[in-house]
């Protein structure tokens, strides 16, 4: 089941990984997609602002117009 228009996705994870990762995410609170979903946005800020320094240094390093 999905939430709101979101598109469900496939992951393959071996059955006793998957079973162990919904019982830590039910102690911390959470559900497996939830913790997921907040997995990948991290990650996606932290690449997104590494591509934003990388664009500011090369424009640093390009000569005046």
């Amino acid at each position: 089941m999905t939430t709101r228009g979101t598109p469900g996705r496939m992951v393959r994870i071996e059955d006793d990984m998957w079973a162990a990762y919904g019982e830590l995410c039910a102690q911390e609170g959470t559900s497996r997609a939830d913790d997921i979903r907040r997995h990948v946005h991290s990650r996606v800020q932290a690449w997104r602002k590494k591509q934003a320094v990388q664009r500011r240094l090369e424009r640093l390093g390009e000569p005046d117009s």
